[in-house]
């Protein structure tokens, strides 16, 4: 009978070792305390927001992003986007993200004039030679709304 509570101590141990291991690391993470994305509205409004995220969440994510061209549609220059890069909210108004430095992310407005193959026109947005996600503006958002709730 001794011997049998010993086995069952063991395999205690032995299922508690990994939780342990576990513990220690995420306790390690510079990201545990903090979170994987900051989320702050500008100037105390509604909108814009700015998500700051960690660098592993950026990998994660595999944010990708484009610059806003200037392109000549019907004879004038317009801004163009990358289409990836435009997301609708259940209102259906249109948003973009920019990527002003780096792990930063902020939510702008814009309207568009047409849409073009791949490509987005702008009657207003973000500045040309500004960056914009065309990867990981979903997950952007949701960051948003997940912080939104809380």
């Amino acid at each position: 009978m001794k011997h049998n509570h010993c086995w069952k101590v063991m395999v205690l141990l032995l299922a508690c070792l990994p939780i342990a291991a576990c513990r220690e690391s995420s306790e390690a993470a510079p990201d545990e305390e903090t979170g994987p994305a900051t989320v702050e509205h500008l100037d105390g409004a509604t909108e814009p927001t700015r998500v700051t995220l960690t660098e592993q969440a950026v990998q994660r994510l595999d944010i990708q992003t484009a610059q806003v061209e200037d392109k000549e549609v019907g004879g004038t220059q317009r801004r163009a986007i990358p289409y990836a890069a435009v997301l609708y909210d259940t209102e259906g108004d249109t948003w973009v993200y920019t990527n002003p430095e780096p792990r930063v992310f902020v939510r702008h407005h814009i309207l568009l004039d047409r849409i073009q193959g791949d490509w987005a026109f702008l009657l207003d947005g973000p500045a040309s030679g500004l960056m914009v996600v065309t990867v990981g503006a979903e997950e952007l958002y949701g960051s948003e709304i997940e912080f939104e709730e809380e």
